[in-house]
């Protein structure tokens, strides 16, 4: 299994804050943004005598409304389309492991969720990656460049929309490119769309949307980002294909059930007014245009305008983002306050990429992010492998 590059720094910032460092955590993608009261309150009032297993395939109950949810967003479901997972990690791997036999390849554009890597190890599958570049945002790669990857041993193309970790938003185009190449070549199209709510400039077409692939498409989606309930660990896989469905209902069986008292906080957050996101989203576009400006300013540094969820990558002038990061925990402070950042050789499947990007997830305040962004650009300056 590889390790986490959002978490394997994690003994050097506990050591820098023993020190009584102050670490900005631009690392993860867990929100500062309070869960939502309403979602709280409806664990908090739960009034049963006894913690039961519910059905394999979640609350019916959740189930239905989540209908309910997806039909605003234009995704038009039954409750018996979707199977609720223990966050959006078992949906993925649930799809992996319904769809996919040891030695299958899986296509996903790079850079991307680091863990997308782990799912593929433990169920035997290779991933292929098909490299996005910097300078264009990291938008999806040309037709030719699938084309070139399919082999034999092709079952499906992985896609997060809007994506962790670049932030890019893919537009209707792309979908619909990759709509085609899924099925000339019939194959899986699972689709991650954890940030769905968080689009910037212009809106999020679901892989649901795409008319006549009803058959390919996998849709895994996840409570944790949308409403910040990340331990609540509930999220789903959703698809029309009943012989998939058939396949990862035996997944679900064999885990039991997902955790009861978080679907209780997910089937209460449908409840909330229409324009709950509006707020969230203002605040997260903020912190983006700071955090984007900032970089920008630096000397070296590029950044690109991320159009969704909270993330965004950076070209730093530095040789190894590996221990660029981990040298900003144990070696370096400004103003007893250090940052700690995600280095991005994690997110690529190809040896040698990455070396000299990071990203970051902009999950804090603006004054936070101020602050983390004084340090990044002292740092860089001092830094002894900087380019």
């Amino acid at each position: 299994m590889p390790s986490s590059p959002i978490r394997k720094l994690v003994p050097f910032a506990e050591a820098a804050k023993k020190k009584g460092i102050k670490v900005f955590h631009l690392n993860i993608g867990q929100p500062d943004i309070e869960t939502p009261k309403i979602c709280l309150d409806a664990v908090k009032n739960s009034d049963f005598k006894v913690l039961e297993y519910s059905h394999s395939a979640g609350n019916e109950s959740y189930r239905k409304k989540l209908v309910s949810y997806y039909a605003k967003n234009n995704i038009e479901i039954t409750h018996n389309d979707i199977i609720i997972t223990t966050g959006g990690s078992e949906a993925i791997m649930f799809g992996f492991m319904a769809c996919l036999d040891a030695g299958d390849e899986v296509i996903i554009p790079e850079p991307f969720y680091a863990n997308y890597n782990g799912f593929a190890t433990q169920s035997d599958v290779k991933v292929v990656p098909i490299k996005s570049n910097i300078e264009d945002g990291f938008a999806l790669p040309p037709i030719e460049d699938f084309e070139k990857a399919i082999t034999k041993n092709t079952k499906a193309i992985v896609v997060c929309n809007p994506n962790n970790p670049t932030g890019y938003l893919y537009s209707a185009e792309e979908m619909e490119t990759l709509k085609n190449i899924v099925i000339k070549h019939d194959l899986f199209l699972f689709a991650d769309e954890a940030y769905r709510e968080f689009c910037y400039e212009g809106k999020q077409v679901s892989a649901m949307h795409l008319k006549g692939a009803e058959q390919h498409v996998i849709l895994m989606d996840t409570i944790s980002k949308r409403y910040s309930a990340c331990g609540g660990r509930i999220g789903a896989l959703v698809t029309k294909n009943k012989e998939v469905l058939d396949a990862a209902m035996k997944f679900a069986q064999a885990r039991l059930s997902p955790p009861y008292y978080a679907q209780l906080l997910g089937e209460a957050a449908i409840d909330l007014p229409d324009d709950y996101f509006d707020i969230t989203k203002a605040e997260y576009k903020l912190r983006r245009d700071t955090i984007v400006k900032r970089l920008n300013a630096i000397p070296g540094v590029f950044c690109p305008n991320p159009g969704g969820a909270f993330y965004a990558m950076a070209r730093l002038p530095i040789d190894d983002c590996d221990l660029f990061c981990q040298w900003l925990l144990d070696s370096f402070s400004y103003n007893n306050a250090t940052v700690m950042m995600a280095p991005a050789t994690g997110f690529y499947s190809t040896i040698g990429l990455g070396k000299n990007e990071v990203r970051l997830a902009y999950v804090l305040n603006v004054d936070a992010i101020n602050q983390a962004m004084d340090c990044l650009e002292v740092a860089l300056k001092e830094y002894p492998g900087k380019r």
